[in-house]
């Protein structure tokens, strides 16, 4: 294949550096989450928001699809003024004779710009071509083509660029990684600095003065590549504070739980029939004992009744279920009724899971399959121990509302009385 023709392709993997991309990237999703309308940003779930921030931002580095490659062949005027096998007495401008060209075009996922990043690593002859929105395209002309050449070259221009996409993506995938804890932090930081500014301002004992001009409906932020990702749909009412159960009492509550099943586990005769009923009362003495007399037992409340309730201004801030494992079926229905219960914005719950089957370990792994799979089920927050984790749920009428869910599983085999020998 010799000869030139036709209109120069472009230098592909060559305009733009690889720091300077991700950091301005970095500082995009920085600045919207810096000029997000405050009370939207207050209204809406953490989780949901920095999930759509890091999608949002993401490197999305073009994958190309091999199979969906198409040609077409056509007449071209080729310059072979640099053909040294063939002889001319002036060589000072081109010289074009009628060759062919075949036109390659490659479909492919992704955003096109990435096709301009220079990788960390690269070559000093990247691959060239024309690259619009979800097609790459690239010439192989000459005046002496066969099948086999086009062939091999059409392979080694697309091996070239798949060299410099899996470069990118190897610096991409770390760095679009950190954008949801950096999007987490960023958020949680802006909420703490506008609830603390309101604070400021309200206990200053003045009206409040509404701002002219300020916005009372919101226009979903136009997406650079795709359609998806929308952001998560936000209130634009004022953002009311609700009480908050602090962590550290959330922890020692479940410590309180842990704790009395040990006392259980010590004395497995005294517990060997006990119902689930039984069981919360035991889980609410404990509880009173620390907490004032706070927590009630078969509290009526929304949907239906439930076993273990810690109540703040007339509404659940604590949720407890004592339930039996009677399978998957049951265990998601424990966890709708959790969710049907929740009040404030911010309830934690805890579900205690006991297993009176052999095989305890059969069950820990159905319970951790069956609580991913629930609808609200937004993450898995940590696993406190083998048998104990906490899930992070989002109410089913508000995705904004959520609910920390933790779900302790114990073993309390039946007790089974020795047998008296008679002599």
């Amino acid at each position: 294949m010799y000869g030139r023709g036709g209109s120069p392709e472009d230098l592909l993997f060559n305009t733009a550096n690889w720091f300077r991309v991700s950091e301005a990237q970095r500082q995009k999703m920085d600045q919207a989450i810096s000029s997000k309308s405050g009370d939207q940003l207050l209204n809406t779930s953490t989780e949901d928001l920095a999930r759509y921030y890091a999608d949002e931002f993401s490197i999305d580095v073009p994958v190309i699809d091999q199979e969906g490659v198409t040609v077409d062949q056509r007449e071209a005027q080729i310059d072979v003024s640099h053909d040294h096998s063939r002889y001319f007495s002036d060589r000072s401008g081109p010289h074009y004779i009628t060759g062919t060209a075949v036109d390659v075009e490659v479909p492919f996922s992704g955003d096109a710009e990435v096709f301009k990043v220079q990788p960390t690593t690269h070559t000093m002859n990247p691959p060239r071509g024309h690259v619009t929105k979800g097609v790459f395209r690239f010439t192989i002309q000459g005046t002496n083509l066969t099948p086999e050449k086009v062939q091999e070259a059409i392979k080694s221009r697309l091996s070239s660029v798949d060299q410099y996409l899996e470069w990118l993506r190897g610096t991409a995938t770390p760095f679009n990684a950190t954008l949801y804890g950096i999007a987490v932090a960023n958020i949680e930081g802006r909420k703490q600095k506008l609830l603390s500014d309101r604070n400021l301002v309200a206990g200053l004992g003045f009206k409040m003065r509404e701002r002219p001009g300020a916005a009372t409906t919101y226009a979903a932020p136009s997406v650079r590549r795709k359609i998806t990702p929308r952001p998560p749909a936000a209130s634009t009412a004022a953002y009311k504070p609700e009480p908050v159960l602090q962590d550290a009492e959330y922890q020692n509550i479940l410590s309180v739980l842990d704790n009395m099943v040990k006392v259980m586990e010590l004395s497995p005769g005294a517990f060997s029939k006990i119902d689930e009923e039984s069981l919360r009362m035991h889980f609410l003495v404990q509880l009173n004992s620390q907490y004032e007399g706070s927590a009630t037992g078969e509290t009526f409340n929304f949907q239906g009744k439930t076993d273990i309730l810690i109540k703040e201004a007339g509404r659940n801030i604590f949720i407890g279920e004592c339930k039996f494992w009677k399978g998957d079926k049951a265990h998601l229905e424990t966890l709708d009724q959790l969710l049907s219960y929740s009040s404030w914005r911010d309830t934690k719950a805890s579900v205690l899971i006991f297993n009176r089957n052999k095989d305890f370990s059969s069950v820990l792994e159905k319970l951790q399959e069956s609580t991913l799979k629930h609808p609200n089920c937004k993450k898995l927050i940590s696993q406190r121990s083998e048998t104990s984790w906490m899930y992070l749920f989002s109410q089913p009428d508000d995705a904004n509302r959520e609910m920390t869910v933790t779900v302790q599983a114990y073993n309390v085999p039946e007790h089974v009385e020795p047998r008296i020998r008679t002599l």
